[in-house]
């Protein structure tokens, strides 16, 4: 797969070497209270999540998130296109922004928005979803501006930080998608 840029992002193959930001990043509670993540992750773990990332479908490798930076490029977090169906033309997002000094400044609206663009006009998908807990206002917002609308919500579906929150369900319809484009 080429690199997927943007106006502000490039969404990239994951290299070894971001293998120990990743970690440090799963491992930091602010990070991971939006996460299904709960329990640490050690240097092995993460390495041998990126030795079997060779094993997976070429379509549903976790992407790099890079930032511009100068004349380079900062790496922020990662991003999946998973669990494609390929009979129903459909998949599941997710996303990490780590770098928490970059939270709130558009980053994960832009990367949502590349990922749409790349499962509807690349994957050729009808139907692309996410889940997200009902406390993480901020995920949702970024959501809603690249184009996701609730569909459902999983009463207490999930138990983290001592309390069960809902769980919502998000999708965005490949007509709903062409609709956004020209207009």
């Amino acid at each position: 797969m080429s690199i997927i840029y943007g106006e502000r992002v490039r969404l990239r193959a994951v290299e070894r070497e971001d293998v120990r930001k990743f970690q440090a990043w799963v491992n930091d509670p602010e990070v991971t209270r939006g996460l299904s993540l709960y329990l640490p992750l050690s240097s092995l773990d993460e390495e041998k999540w990126f030795e079997g990332l060779q094993n997976r479908d070429p379509h549903q490798r976790p992407m790099s998130i890079e930032i511009k930076d100068g004349d380079g490029w900062t790496l922020i977090g990662n991003c999946a296109v998973f669990d494609l169906d390929w009979v129903v033309r459909s998949a599941e997002l997710g996303i990490m922004i780590g770098e928490k000094s970059v939270w709130n400044q558009g980053y994960g609206t832009e990367v949502m928005t590349l990922l749409l663009k790349h499962g509807f006009e690349t994957l050729n998908l009808n139907r692309i979803c996410l889940r997200v807990y009902a406390e993480n206002a901020r995920a949702r917002r970024a959501y809603v501006k690249a184009g996701f609308v609730e569909e459902g919500r999983l009463r207490q579906a999930m138990f983290k930080h001592g309390r069960y929150d809902d769980v919502i369900l998000m999708s965005v319809l490949a007509s709903e998608w062409a609709a956004r484009k020209e207009s």
